[in-house]
């Protein structure tokens, strides 16, 4: 198989139909986006939708290089081959070196113990995609790493503004209060890259600390008398953009090539087919990522997107899109009335999927429907019992958030039968 006939070849606005080709440069949101109609979605089409590993590496940068947008990207704008290869080895090693571990393929594996409690026979059960062994301790890495690269092709390619490094960079901007946050800093240090973290008042004391160390410049998000229903966080994030920094975020309206490093977990699990897929929702990105890498590798696993009960917009704008006359494509188009801020303050232990509108929620809502999967819903005591059982049954160790799918499966475990076989992504380490 050529790399030719395998990269993405442009991007298309899920809302408005917007067109982009893949070689324009510095293009993180659909060219349609405003300050004051930022209801866009731009996504990935690829010219072949049958992915598969071209070349043998155990890190999934490596391995999958020529499916991804970055690389597409690199190649339109004329960067050789030896170049591409050289920019992941030399920014993977830089991360190891900051991180600890370079990227890799994570495991994906029965957890027998966990499946032999839940009630599951031996040929059903339980399957674990283990991202707390992954950069910074989470998935967020993943759709960071492919930016980063994106930004360095820019330079290499002589197309930034400001030079090919140095100095006159313009700071990476991301909202995050939690792995996202992490991840970022860690890659960015790794790049000698400046960058701003808008976090909310109630970030993790721990987290703080790490990004200090790190050298983010950090700024806590109080709630303004000028802002609208939303994050905070997020207004300031996107005050910073207009002031000239870069897109750095994790949510896939905000940049668009955080879910192309996103898709290597689809990738790599749908290797194992499995018949359902529990993924905990905050910002939406993980599960619109996953989804979408199963569905260009094989059949589609019934897709549930998790929230629990204290803050859940995705389940809200689902239940607004399937009863409505219109149905997925006229969700889309009338973002405003389907996908609405959480009226709220929300708690939770599970406090990484408390996000007040998923942001990928056209993407997830569509895999949904795609799947014949639907949204499930978890009580705190579910979110609680989850991660008590990851404890006891397995030897990862995850935080709330990152077993909150465990939460769902235990959420609707009547309906699932012993038999089948079950996927969920465990992410962002226990601190």
């Amino acid at each position: 198989m050529s790399e030719e006939s395998v990269g993405v070849i442009r991007f298309r606005c899920a809302v408005c139909d917007a067109k982009v080709d893949i070689g324009q440069p510095l293009v993180f949101r659909c060219p349609n986006w405003t300050a004051e109609d930022p209801y866009h979605a731009l996504r990935l089409v690829q010219h072949d939708a049958r992915v598969a590993p071209v070349f043998e590496s155990a890190n999934p940068f490596l391995a999958f290089r020529p499916h991804f947008a970055w690389d597409s990207f690199a190649a339109a704008v004329g960067l050789a081959e030896p170049m591409r290869w050289g920019l992941v080895r030399e920014l993977d090693a830089r991360v190891a070196d900051i991180a600890g571990t370079g990227f890799v393929t994570t495991s994906f594996q029965r957890a027998n113990a966990l499946s032999d409690a839940l009630g599951f026979v031996s040929f059903g059960g339980v399957w674990i995609k283990d991202e707390t062994h992954q950069v910074a301790g989470s998935h967020k890495s993943r759709h960071l790493f492919s930016t980063l690269l994106y930004l360095r092709s820019v330079e290499e390619a002589g197309l930034a503004p400001w030079g090919s490094g140095g100095s006159r960079r313009p700071p990476l901007a991301i909202a995050s209060c939690g792995n996202a946050a992490l991840a970022a800093t860690m890659l960015a240090s790794a790049a000698n890259w400046p960058i701003q973290v808008f976090v909310p008042p109630e970030a993790d004391s721990i987290v703080m600390s790490r990004l200090a160390e790190l050298g983010a410049m950090v700024t806590v998000c109080s709630r303004l008398a000028k802002d609208p229903a939303g994050d905070p966080s997020l207004f300031r994030y996107r005050e910073a953009v207009a002031d000239g920094a870069l897109p750095f975020s994790v949510q896939g309206p905000e940049n668009v090539w955080c879910l192309d490093g996103g898709r290597t977990i689809g990738w790599e699990m749908a290797a194992t087919p499995v018949d359902h897929l529990f993924v905990q929702v905050g910002g939406g990105a993980l599960a619109r990522c996953t989804i979408g890498g199963f569905g260009q590798v094989g059949p589609l696993p019934k897709l549930h997107a998790v929230q629990t009960e204290e803050c859940a917009p995705l389940t809200r704008a689902w239940r607004r899109a399937t009863t409505g006359g219109g149905g997925i494509a006229e969700a889309a188009a009338h973002w405003r009335e389907y996908m609405t801020p959480w009226e709220t303050e929300p708690h939770s232990a599970a406090d990484g999927i408390l996000d007040p509108e998923t942001y990928d929620w056209i993407g997830v809502v569509g895999g949904m429907a795609a799947s014949h999967g639907a949204p499930v819903i978890a009580t705190e005591s579910e979110v609680l019992a989850a991660n008590e059982m990851a404890n006891e049954h397995t030897a990862i160790n995850a935080s709330h958030t990152g077993t909150a799918g465990l939460a769902g499966l235990l959420a609707i475990r009547d309906v699932v039968s012993n038999h089948e076989k079950v996927a969920l992504i465990f992410s962002g380490s226990a601190r």
